[in-house]
C-alpha cells in the first residue's frame, strides 16, 4: 500500500508560480511511478505529468509543456510539480496518483491523494 498526500496550492494571479509535492508513504513508496492529474468541477480529470520511479522518464500534457516541471526526490519520497506561466485555464484541482509498475494513467493508478486546489486569478 501507498499513500499520498498533496500540498502546496493555493491562489496565484496569471504569469506566478507555484510548487505542489506528493508525498509518500508506504513500502514502496519510492519505487513507483508517480502522476499529476488535474480536474475541474463538471469536467472529467485530464493527465498533467508523469515520473518513472527513477526520475529518467518525464511526460507531459501538450497544454503544459514548457510550463511545468516533474520531479522527484527519492530520498524523501516526495514527487514535486514546478508550475510556471500559470495561465487561468490551469485552476483545478489537482492530484497525484501512483502506480508499482510503470508510469500512472487515468486507469492504471492504483493509489490516489486527496488533491490539492490550484486557483489562478487573470
Amino acid at each position: 500500500q501507498v499513500q499520498l498526500v498533496e500540498s502546496g496550492g493555493g491562489l496565484v494571479q496569471a504569469g506566478g508560480s507555484l510548487r505542489l509535492s506528493c508525498a509518500a508513504s508506504g513500502r514502496t513508496a519510492s519505487k513507483v511511478g508517480v502522476g499529476w492529474f488535474r480536474q475541474v468541477a463538471g469536467k472529467d480529470r485530464e493527465f498533467v505529468a508523469s515520473i518513472s520511479w527513477s526520475g529518467g522518464a518525464t511526460f507531459y500534457a501538450d497544454s503544459v509543456k514548457g510550463r511545468f516541471t516533474i520531479s522527484r526526490d527519492n530520498a524523501r519520497n516526495t514527487v514535486y510539480l514546478q508550475m510556471n506561466n500559470l495561465k487561468p485555464d490551469d485552476t483545478a484541482v489537482y492530484y497525484c496518483s501512483a502506480v508499482e509498475f510503470g508510469l500512472p494513467t487515468q486507469n492504471s493508478s492504483q493509489y490516489w491523494g486527496q488533491g490539492t486546489q490550484v486557483t489562478v486569478s487573470s
